[in-house]
């Protein structure tokens, strides 16, 4: 089966996490690479890997980034990746057994996410569709990020992908600023009626980031996990936060665009 995968991966200015990605697919014959004209030491990096091909392209969404990646691809099979993305040794092994010819179109991957290179006892992360034929495929924007739309069967492996993102807080700040900016476009533009239970309670602004410090903390296990778990759970309930005073500002300079919202 991994002769028949190509593995894709968006890149900006990921010097302190790429190589640590791309050690764990150098069973891959192509590694495709995105990249949003990182200004750091990210390609230098990349291109030491013989089996990776570069390809540069503005920024604007990331559904149109990642299509764009999958028409480099040539490969039947697609394993999509941040630059954050640690496949586990357990994991390549599971994709390695599975059947060329199955009915299943794509496959789920659960995470753990990482803090200062720890494996936390949860997340709030969903699985994610990282494994799946290029032509049943396309991506569609959600907000900040992206989902996949698939045509077929799919299923859920037991392996798990380590998300460890080794970036600076300051880089994080800057990245949660701007996805949640997105998000309150998402919400300025989906009828309340439309959107998903969780979305309608951030909406409110008020109890999400109480919420989600109590889920990651209580529910998730993050209190036993000491200080690291304390730091997720803060990170959580700041962007929820953040989220909360582009809401604010958002109604506040746009009153009569959310009265029509309403």
């Amino acid at each position: 089966m991994l002769k028949n995968i190509t593995p894709l991966i968006l890149t900006y200015n990921e010097a302190p996490n790429i190589n640590r990605t791309l050690q764990k697919l150098t069973w891959a014959s192509q590694i495709i690479v995105i990249d949003s004209y990182s200004t750091d030491e990210t390609l230098e990096i990349a291109a030491a890997y013989s089996q990776v091909q570069i390809f540069k392209r503005k920024f604007d969404t990331h559904a149109t980034q990642w299509n764009y990646g999958l028409e480099q691809v040539t490969s039947p099979w697609v394993l999509s990746l941040d630059a954050d993305y640690i496949v586990s040794d357990e994991l390549i092994a599971e994709i390695e057994a599975l059947p060329v010819d199955s009915q299943i179109n794509g496959y789920f991957a659960k995470f753990k996410y990482c803090v200062f290179g720890k494996p936390l006892r949860g997340t709030i992360l969903p699985p994610r569709q990282v494994l799946f034929r290029r032509d049943k495929a396309i991506y569609i924007d959600d907000g900040h990020t992206q989902l996949l739309q698939l045509t077929g069967k799919s299923a859920m492996l037991s392996g798990y992908i380590n998300h460890d993102d080794r970036k600076s807080l300051s880089r994080w700040l800057w990245a949660q600023d701007r996805y949640m900016n997105v998000e309150v476009k998402k919400f300025s533009e989906t009828p309340v009626n439309e959107l998903s239970l969780g979305d309608r309670i951030r909406r409110q602004k008020i109890f999400a980031p109480f919420i989600i410090l109590f889920y990651c903390l209580i529910f998730k296990g993050g209190i036993l996990d000491g200080w690291v778990g304390w730091y997720y759970a803060f990170q959580r309930m700041l962007a929820e936060i953040l989220l909360s005073i582009r809401l604010i500002e958002y109604e506040k300079l746009n009153p009569n665009r959310v009265n029509n919202d309403r």
